[in-house]
């Protein structure tokens, strides 16, 4: 398929979502499945790569899914606003940490005892599985920076954390696939070079980063009285390449960096702005009388906002809107080539470990690690079922594929991973706001009764 079809194909799907949005707003089923069966519909009529192996996309694929959650994971930073010793993050930190490695060597057991494969390949794949998806996973993730709603803000710290905490155990996995073992100086390596000093590293890189950067740029917006829109989506696009570059650079996670940096930037625009609400919020109402200068101070519902203030208000809309058009994008764009993909890779044995992983493996292990101090049993209970997967599992896949994997087990992994990142958006998709509408009049009716 050329470049010109592939064009002409987007073009077609993005005009009919554009078209009848009043009418899909109102179906019970994420957008995302309707991506999937758009992919699935033309690739079951031979478009594009349907007749291909894998292997032959994953190279470019490999860059355009990592392109894809650096934006993601940058966006969700900057919508965490609460201080880093709130209690909400306990359950980010512990959904993670714990649940995720539980979720890894569940599905390991899985993939050894049910389906046969070696303990690396095992590995692998419930490394590949493990982390939830930042891009789909939108809809149980917070609305804005003011939502601290615990279950909505563990599932978005969870979402932006694991995508860098699952690399050390992808790296694990292939190691154990090519030399079958590690002696006790490779278990040091890994686990203090791998794991923690590159999870430490990028988190800290990213953050400091971040902070620094967005610091900076609101002093001199406000110095120098610029609202320039263009200038704050550099200024976005900016800090997600440098904070995936200096974590690497220095041996730490690039999606950690570029998720903490978003974090860093959201925390600047706390410490300038002094204000109890995101200062996006106070200042969206405003954009049209800010024009292209900025006052020094600014009357809104009563309250005065001073050019720092207005300057981060700015910004983070700015940045805000640009990354969820990002998001939107590369949402369509992948989930269609997904569906594309499946057609031809579809792997029955996906369902058991799907049904096992969904079902059981991530449930357990949410009701297990999460205490009721964090989370009430509904929440726990939702946090155990949303643990979509999506884009991130595609960019391990294709890291893995690309990096020395043995091409005999190439397509083994491949497909049993497309199917269930595929099973993941239709069972979750059909799910998903049921159950949040379900989630929300609990919530509306405990706040009636108090």
């Amino acid at each position: 398929m050329t470049f010109i079809q592939w064009m002409g194909v987007l073009g077609i799907l993005l005009l009919v979502l554009a078209l009848a949005s009043a009418f899909l707003r109102w179906l019970p089923v994420t957008t995302s499945i309707l991506y999937l069966a758009f992919g699935i519909a033309i690739g079951s009529m031979g478009f594009a790569v349907s007749n291909k192996s894998f292997s032959e996309v994953s190279d470019w694929l490999e860059h355009l899914t990592e392109v894809a959650v650096l934006a993601s994971l940058f966006v969700g930073g900057l919508k965490l606003r609460l201080p880093l010793r709130h209690p909400a993050w306990v359950g980010a930190y512990l959904m993670a940490g714990p649940v995720m490695l539980l979720c890894i060597g569940g599905v390991a057991l899985i993939g050894h005892y049910v389906l046969g494969f070696d303990w690396g390949i095992a590995l692998l794949i419930g490394a590949i599985l493990a982390p939830t998806d930042p891009v789909l996973a939108s809809l149980v993730q917070v609305n804005d920076a003011r939502d601290d709603d615990r279950m909505r803000f563990a599932l978005s710290g969870e979402a932006g954390f694991n995508d860098g905490v699952a690399f050390p155990f992808v790296m694990l996995g292939l190691f154990l696939i090519l030399h079958g073992d590690m002696d006790r100086a490779n278990w040091i390596h890994w686990f203090s070079v791998d794991l923690l000093w590159a999870v430490i590293a990028g988190l800290g890189c990213g953050f400091l980063l971040g902070k620094l950067v967005g610091w900076l740029a609101i002093r001199l917006r406000a110095r120098y009285e610029d609202t320039g829109i263009s200038a704050n989506d550099f200024l976005a696009l900016a800090l997600i390449a440098l904070s995936y570059v200096c974590a690497e650079l220095i041996g730490g996670w690039g999606f950690l960096a570029t998720f903490a940096a978003g974090v860093g930037l959201r925390h600047a625009e706390v410490r300038s702005s002094s204000l109890e609400l995101p200062a996006e919020e106070l200042t969206r109402q405003a954009l049209p009388r800010l024009a292209d200068d900025m006052p020094h101070e600014l009357d809104i519902g009563g309250q005065r906002l001073s050019g720092p203030n207005i300057a981060a208000g700015v910004m983070m809309s700015d940045m805000l809107s640009l990354g969820n058009l990002l998001e939107r994008a590369v949402e369509v764009l992948l989930v269609t080539i997904l569906g594309i993909l499946v057609t031809t890779h579809w792997d029955w044995r996906a369902l058991p470990l799907a049904a096992a992983l969904f079902c059981v493996i991530r449930p357990v292990a949410v009701a297990l690690v999460i205490p009721r101090c964090i989370a009430t049993p509904l929440q726990k209970g939702l946090m155990g079922w949303f643990g979509i997967r999506g884009i991130g599992s595609l960019y391990y896949l294709c890291f893995a594929l690309n990096h020395d994997l043995p091409m005999a087990w190439h397509d083994d992994i491949a497909n049993i991973v497309l199917s269930t990142v595929a099973l993941s958006i239709c069972v979750h998709g059909l799910s998903t706001q049921p159950l949040l509408g379900f989630y929300e009049r609990r919530l509306a009716a405990r706040a009636n009764d108090g």
